[in-house]
Protein backbone atom coordinates (compact mmCIF):
# COMPACT_ATOMS: atom_id res chain seq x y z
CA UNK A 1 0.00 0.00 0.00
CA UNK A 2 1.81 3.57 -1.25
CA UNK A 3 0.28 6.47 0.88
CA UNK A 4 0.90 9.82 -0.69
CA UNK A 5 0.87 12.86 1.18
CA UNK A 6 0.36 16.42 -0.24
CA UNK A 7 1.73 18.90 2.34
CA UNK A 8 1.35 22.49 1.73
CA UNK A 9 3.25 23.78 4.87
CA UNK A 10 6.19 22.32 7.33
CA UNK A 11 4.21 23.23 10.41
CA UNK A 12 0.62 20.86 9.06
CA UNK A 13 2.15 17.49 8.12
CA UNK A 14 0.39 14.17 7.98
CA UNK A 15 0.53 14.37 12.34
CA UNK A 16 -0.80 10.86 13.66
CA UNK A 17 -1.44 10.00 10.58
CA UNK A 18 2.42 8.99 10.00
CA UNK A 19 1.66 6.70 13.20
CA UNK A 20 -0.91 4.60 11.13
CA UNK A 21 1.24 4.12 7.85
CA UNK A 22 3.89 2.92 10.33
CA UNK A 23 2.02 0.23 12.15
CA UNK A 24 0.75 -0.92 9.29
CA UNK A 25 4.35 -0.82 7.08
CA UNK A 26 2.78 1.08 4.72
CA UNK A 27 5.02 3.18 1.72
CA UNK A 28 4.43 6.94 1.98
CA UNK A 29 5.75 9.32 -0.36
CA UNK A 30 5.11 12.84 -0.92
CA UNK A 31 4.63 16.22 -2.40
CA UNK A 32 5.81 19.16 -0.01
CA UNK A 33 4.44 22.01 -1.92
CA UNK A 34 6.18 24.40 0.39
CA UNK A 35 9.23 23.22 -1.16
CA UNK A 36 8.48 23.20 -4.71
CA UNK A 37 8.49 19.13 -4.61
CA UNK A 38 6.16 18.13 -7.84
CA UNK A 39 2.75 16.61 -8.05
CA UNK A 40 1.94 12.90 -9.04
CA UNK A 41 2.00 13.22 -13.07
CA UNK A 42 -1.20 10.56 -12.72
CA UNK A 43 -3.89 9.71 -10.25
CA UNK A 44 -2.55 6.04 -10.67
CA UNK A 45 1.29 6.63 -9.30
CA UNK A 46 -0.58 5.83 -5.74
CA UNK A 47 -2.48 3.42 -3.92
CA UNK A 48 -4.12 6.32 -1.34
CA UNK A 49 -4.03 10.17 -1.66
CA UNK A 50 -4.04 12.49 1.45
CA UNK A 51 -4.68 16.11 1.06
CA UNK A 52 -3.51 17.84 3.95
CA UNK A 53 -4.74 21.07 5.34
CA UNK A 54 -3.08 24.52 5.19
CA UNK A 55 -3.87 28.56 5.59
CA UNK A 56 -4.48 28.41 2.16
CA UNK A 57 -7.94 28.33 0.70
CA UNK A 58 -9.24 27.34 -3.23
CA UNK A 59 -9.29 30.93 -4.01
CA UNK A 60 -5.48 31.64 -2.95
CA UNK A 61 -3.87 32.25 -6.29
CA UNK A 62 0.32 31.91 -7.32
CA UNK A 63 0.51 35.37 -6.98
CA UNK A 64 -0.89 35.20 -3.38
CA UNK A 65 1.58 31.98 -2.49
CA UNK A 66 3.74 31.04 -5.18
CA UNK A 67 4.22 27.63 -3.83
CA UNK A 68 0.37 26.53 -3.74
CA UNK A 69 -1.36 25.44 -7.00
CA UNK A 70 -4.30 25.28 -6.74
CA UNK A 71 -5.47 24.68 -10.25
CA UNK A 72 -2.83 21.92 -10.33
CA UNK A 73 -4.14 20.09 -7.06
CA UNK A 74 -7.72 20.10 -8.32
CA UNK A 75 -6.43 18.53 -11.56
CA UNK A 76 -4.41 15.76 -9.20
CA UNK A 77 -7.73 14.89 -7.13
CA UNK A 78 -9.75 14.37 -10.55
CA UNK A 79 -7.14 12.15 -12.00
CA UNK A 80 -7.23 10.25 -8.47
CA UNK A 81 -10.83 9.87 -8.53
CA UNK A 82 -11.27 8.80 -12.20
CA UNK A 83 -8.37 6.07 -11.44
CA UNK A 84 -10.42 4.73 -8.50
CA UNK A 85 -7.66 5.94 -6.25
CA UNK A 86 -9.38 6.88 -3.07
CA UNK A 87 -8.66 10.09 -1.53
CA UNK A 88 -9.03 11.77 1.83
CA UNK A 89 -8.75 15.67 2.09
CA UNK A 90 -8.51 17.44 5.46
CA UNK A 91 -9.27 21.14 6.25
CA UNK A 92 -8.18 22.84 3.04
CA UNK A 93 -7.66 19.10 1.17
CA UNK A 94 -11.09 18.80 2.03
CA UNK A 95 -12.29 21.90 0.32
CA UNK A 96 -10.28 20.83 -2.56
CA UNK A 97 -11.74 17.94 -3.18
CA UNK A 98 -15.23 19.23 -3.04
CA UNK A 99 -13.70 21.53 -5.51
CA UNK A 100 -11.97 18.78 -7.68
CA UNK A 101 -16.03 17.76 -7.90
CA UNK A 102 -17.44 20.86 -8.83
CA UNK A 103 -18.53 22.30 -5.21
CA UNK A 104 -17.03 25.45 -4.48
CA UNK A 105 -16.11 25.80 -0.81
CA UNK A 106 -17.97 28.61 1.66
CA UNK A 107 -16.77 30.11 4.67
CA UNK A 108 -17.75 28.69 7.83
CA UNK A 109 -20.62 29.60 10.31
CA UNK A 110 -18.17 30.32 12.72
CA UNK A 111 -14.05 30.04 12.89
CA UNK A 112 -13.25 27.30 14.92
CA UNK A 113 -9.78 26.65 16.55
CA UNK A 114 -9.58 24.26 18.98
CA UNK A 115 -11.09 20.55 19.93
CA UNK A 116 -14.44 21.03 20.37
CA UNK A 117 -17.25 17.61 19.86
CA UNK A 118 -18.48 16.51 15.98
CA UNK A 119 -21.88 14.85 15.56
CA UNK A 120 -22.52 12.03 13.62
CA UNK A 121 -25.78 11.82 12.09
CA UNK A 122 -27.84 8.54 10.82
CA UNK A 123 -25.84 8.55 7.50
CA UNK A 124 -22.68 8.16 9.08
CA UNK A 125 -23.98 5.49 11.45
CA UNK A 126 -24.72 3.29 8.18
CA UNK A 127 -21.54 4.06 6.57
CA UNK A 128 -19.22 1.05 8.28
CA UNK A 129 -16.10 3.47 7.91
CA UNK A 130 -17.20 5.08 10.93
CA UNK A 131 -18.15 1.67 12.82
CA UNK A 132 -15.27 2.72 15.55
CA UNK A 133 -16.16 6.65 15.83
CA UNK A 134 -18.88 7.49 18.64
CA UNK A 135 -21.82 9.08 18.10
CA UNK A 136 -19.98 12.66 19.12
CA UNK A 137 -16.34 12.81 19.26
CA UNK A 138 -14.07 15.56 20.01
CA UNK A 139 -11.51 16.42 17.26
CA UNK A 140 -9.47 19.11 16.58
CA UNK A 141 -10.29 22.34 14.29
CA UNK A 142 -8.09 25.09 12.80
CA UNK A 143 -10.18 26.65 9.98
CA UNK A 144 -12.45 29.51 9.05
CA UNK A 145 -13.98 28.20 5.83
CA UNK A 146 -16.07 24.69 4.69
CA UNK A 147 -16.34 22.16 1.73
CA UNK A 148 -18.84 22.57 -1.28
CA UNK A 149 -21.31 20.09 -1.65
CA UNK A 150 -21.98 18.11 -4.54
CA UNK A 151 -25.70 16.94 -5.60
CA UNK A 152 -24.48 13.07 -5.14
CA UNK A 153 -22.61 13.69 -1.96
CA UNK A 154 -23.71 13.25 2.10
CA UNK A 155 -23.23 15.19 5.19
CA UNK A 156 -22.03 12.66 7.81
CA UNK A 157 -20.87 15.15 10.73
CA UNK A 158 -21.64 18.78 11.60
CA UNK A 159 -20.59 20.99 15.11
CA UNK A 160 -21.74 23.88 16.68
CA UNK A 161 -20.09 25.97 14.23
CA UNK A 162 -20.02 24.41 11.15
CA UNK A 163 -22.45 22.60 9.69
CA UNK A 164 -19.63 20.70 7.56
CA UNK A 165 -17.20 18.57 9.22
CA UNK A 166 -17.33 15.10 7.46
CA UNK A 167 -18.76 14.57 3.78
CA UNK A 168 -18.63 11.64 1.79
CA UNK A 169 -18.42 12.64 -1.68
CA UNK A 170 -18.52 9.09 -2.58
CA UNK A 171 -17.37 5.79 -1.11
CA UNK A 172 -13.85 5.73 -1.94
CA UNK A 173 -13.91 10.46 -1.52
CA UNK A 174 -14.21 11.71 1.51
CA UNK A 175 -13.41 14.81 2.98
CA UNK A 176 -12.59 16.25 6.96
CA UNK A 177 -13.10 19.88 7.81
CA UNK A 178 -12.26 18.84 11.26
CA UNK A 179 -8.27 17.35 12.45
CA UNK A 180 -8.49 14.25 13.71
CA UNK A 181 -5.11 13.65 12.76
CA UNK A 182 -3.69 16.39 15.03
CA UNK A 183 -1.60 15.38 18.31
CA UNK A 184 0.07 17.66 20.72
CA UNK A 185 3.09 18.25 18.60
CA UNK A 186 1.53 19.08 15.54
CA UNK A 187 -0.32 21.42 17.60
CA UNK A 188 2.54 23.06 19.01
CA UNK A 189 3.93 23.98 15.54
CA UNK A 190 0.63 25.38 14.48
CA UNK A 191 0.62 27.55 17.57
CA UNK A 192 4.09 28.53 16.07
CA UNK A 193 3.13 29.33 13.06
CA UNK A 194 -0.75 30.41 12.87
CA UNK A 195 -0.84 31.57 16.87
CA UNK A 196 -2.68 34.70 15.64
CA UNK A 197 -5.79 32.51 14.70
CA UNK A 198 -5.99 32.18 18.45
CA UNK A 199 -6.49 35.88 19.06
CA UNK A 200 -10.33 35.44 19.62
CA UNK A 201 -9.98 32.90 22.74
CA UNK A 202 -12.22 34.57 25.27
CA UNK A 203 -14.56 36.41 22.92
CA UNK A 204 -15.36 34.68 20.33
CA UNK A 205 -17.27 30.79 20.92
CA UNK A 206 -15.29 28.41 19.34
CA UNK A 207 -11.37 29.61 19.86
CA UNK A 208 -9.31 28.00 22.55
CA UNK A 209 -6.66 29.15 24.02
CA UNK A 210 -2.37 27.84 23.44
CA UNK A 211 -2.78 26.45 26.74
CA UNK A 212 -6.38 24.54 26.22
CA UNK A 213 -5.07 23.44 22.78
CA UNK A 214 -1.25 21.44 24.72
CA UNK A 215 -3.40 19.99 27.16
CA UNK A 216 -5.52 17.59 25.47
CA UNK A 217 -5.41 14.33 25.14
CA UNK A 218 -5.68 13.95 21.36
CA UNK A 219 -5.44 9.72 20.96
CA UNK A 220 -9.01 9.12 20.90
CA UNK A 221 -9.60 11.13 17.77
CA UNK A 222 -6.60 9.06 16.75
CA UNK A 223 -8.14 5.49 17.05
CA UNK A 224 -11.08 6.90 15.68
CA UNK A 225 -9.78 8.09 12.52
CA UNK A 226 -7.49 5.41 12.34
CA UNK A 227 -9.93 3.06 12.18
CA UNK A 228 -12.11 4.96 9.40
CA UNK A 229 -8.40 4.72 7.20
CA UNK A 230 -8.34 1.05 7.73
CA UNK A 231 -11.90 0.21 6.45
CA UNK A 232 -11.09 2.73 3.65
CA UNK A 233 -8.11 0.86 2.67
CA UNK A 234 -10.11 -2.28 2.91
CA UNK A 235 -12.91 -1.06 0.43
CA UNK A 236 -10.37 0.43 -2.13
CA UNK A 237 -8.99 -3.03 -1.99
CA UNK A 238 -11.95 -4.90 -2.93
CA UNK A 239 -12.54 -2.04 -5.95
CA UNK A 240 -9.09 -2.77 -7.21
CA UNK A 241 -9.92 -6.83 -7.29
CA UNK A 242 -13.27 -5.84 -9.06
Amino acid sequence: MKVHFLIHEAFEGPSALLQWVDQRNYSTSYSRVYLREALPAHGDDMDLLVVLGGPQSPATTTEDCPHFDAAAEIELIRKALDAKTPVVGFCLGAQLLGEALGAKYSRSLEPEVGCFPIVLNKHARLDRKFEGFPAQLVVGHWHNDMPGLTPACQVLATSLGCPRQIIRYSSLAYGFQCHPEFTRESVTGMIEHAGADLEGAGTQPFIQTAAQLLDYDYSEMNRALFGFMDALVAESQIHRRG
